[in-house]
């Protein structure tokens, strides 16, 4: 038996040691053709504990290697998290920070181009374990334009030269260009910079052979090696595009690093997909697509920037890119078509009183959707047995009831929007007696003051409550000896009570 585990553990360490390796045409993304470089990589070895585990110090906790708890405020945050690449010190990349940090509405334009496609870039990069600054090459290839084209043919957001793209299964014919792809590009770009990092060992000599040509940057380096002198990325001698594109990258990566230090203003960029990737299993007109995820047609082609004739042919493209509240739209409505179905929209009896977030969210739409079909006005809840106008789903053959199409009605209620106030405690006041007399939970009093449920006050005491607006203001006049006038002056909500039920029907402000 012993040796049977000392068979099956020296296996398995032969099967995690295995690699494979392979080599792409020598073009840079927007240089010309040149020699093909084929190279080795190094397998990887797997790193094994040698004995039992041992708790992380305090020391390697705080430091990069160990994944921070919280999660990231947003995008910019994630990707400042992933940074790994050393950093260029050299006066060219003071020259590109100046020339970025003083053009504010290109810097606009281009990160709020970004926004649609950054986070599947970061997701690739985190799940490959690269360098999370390559995301920000896009603004440096191309300012994050899917359909920018170079003067030497480069296309795409990632700029790939034709004979390029082909090598990475780019597909370019009649009917669409992959080099504009947003998910092949990415991929593409992507094995293209990790074969170039195995090649040369260094992400600023991956990133010179990606602009310049893997076969130009292995003979500038030769040529130093010659005479003796240095070869990294600032010692070779290369044309003036390759010799600022790392300064320019550099330079995006300081100003996303602190964009305070360059008065500069990040839009905002949500931790969370734009888009969804949908199914096609039949040829579809792009207009058609546009209507039934209920976006404008340039809006889709932003997201699938690589077709270039009117119609969508799955056989070649088998899934679309929508934004992900449109993904669902389209489906639902394709499906539809698809059933003979007529109509698109029914009649949902709202069973209980909700917000107009929770029935938006139950009916599957978006909540502007459902105020601007239903014309609910805001702060405003809806009450039970409304009828709202809402998606037929495709599994609904029945029509509306004759009397709900007959008598169904819309009901709204005011949200109660409170302030917060602050009363005096009288001889033998209570937690209990507080909430009795202004019509509260004895659990709210008594989180929003930090005190027992059963906690008598302290005669002239201020007691902090919520109030309904109406009743704040007419207790804040100075009808009631015991209520202060001292109220925050903006309309909030209280805090989640802590010990107890919040109160119903509360609008956080």
């Amino acid at each position: 038996m012993k040796i049977l585990h000392i068979a099956c553990l020296a296996g398995l360490l032969w099967l995690t040691g295995c690699a494979t390796t392979g080599s792409a045409p020598d073009q840079g993304s927007a240089g010309g053709n040149t020699t093909s470089t084929k190279s080795t990589a190094t397998p990887h070895t797997p790193v094994i504990p040698n004995g039992p585990l041992k708790p992380i110090t305090a020391a390697r906790a705080a430091s990069g290697e160990v994944a921070s708890l919280s999660a990231p405020a947003d995008l910019w945050d994630r990707i400042r998290r992933g940074f790994a690449m050393p950093d260029l010190q050299h006066e060219l990349v003071q020259d590109r920070e100046q020339w970025y940090a003083t053009r504010p509405d290109y810097m606009q334009r281009m990160t709020e181009r970004s926004s649609k496609y950054l986070f599947h870039i970061v997701e690739e990069l985190e799940r490959r374990g690269m360098p999370t600054e390559l995301a920000l090459l896009p603004y440096i290839e191309s300012a994050f334009n899917p359909q920018a084209v170079s003067s030497a043919k480069a296309a795409g957001m990632w700029q790939f030269m034709p004979a390029t793209g082909n090598y990475f299964d780019l597909k370019q014919n009649a009917f669409r260009d992959d080099r504009r792809d947003v998910l092949a590009s990415t991929r593409a770009a992507l094995d293209y910079l990790q074969k170039l990092y195995g090649m040369f060992g260094d992400w600023h000599l991956a990133l010179a052979a990606y602009n310049w040509g893997e076969g130009s940057v292995s003979r500038a380096i030769a040529r130093n090696q010659k005479l003796g002198l240095g070869t990294t990325y600032t010692d070779l001698n290369m044309p003036a595009e390759t010799r600022m594109y790392v300064p320019k990258l550099q330079a995006v990566k300081n100003i996303v690093a602190n964009p305070d230090a360059f008065r500069t203003e990040l839009p905002l960029i949500e931790n969370h997909p734009y888009f969804q990737t949908v199914d096609i299993t039949h040829d579809i007109d792009v207009s058609l697509v546009a209507t039934l995820a209920g976006i404008r047609e340039e809006d889709f082609r932003a997201l699938n920037p690589s077709y270039k004739r009117p119609v969508i042919l799955a056989a070649g493209t088998p899934q679309i890119l929508l934004p992900w509240d449109n993904a669902k739209v389209f489906q639902r409505n394709l499906e539809a078509k698809r059933e003979g179905q007529y109509a698109s929209w029914t009649v949902w009896s709202v069973p209980t009183t909700m917000t107009v977030a929770e029935a938006a969210q139950r009916a599957g739409m978006s909540e502007a959707d459902l105020r601007s079909m239903n014309n609910i006005p805001p702060r405003m809840l809806i009450k039970a047995g409304s009828a709202l106008m809402v998606p037929r789903s495709t599994t609904t053959r029945q029509d509306v009831s004759s009397h709900l199409a007959d008598n169904g009605q819309l009901s709204l209620t005011p949200e109660i929007v409170t302030r917060r106030t602050t009363v005096r405690a009288g001889k033998g006041d209570t937690v209990a007696s507080i909430a009795r007399r202004y019509k509260l939970t004895a659990a709210n009093v008594a989180d929003w003051n930090e005190v027992r449920a059963n906690a008598a006050f302290k005669v002239g005491q201020q007691i902090v409550v919520y109030l309904p607006v109406r009743q704040s203001q007419a207790r804040s006049g100075g009808s009631s000896a015991r209520a202060s006038a001292a109220t925050s002056g903006k309309r909030q909500a209280p805090a989640p009570a802590r010990r107890g039920g919040s109160p119903s029907k509360v609008k956080r402000r």
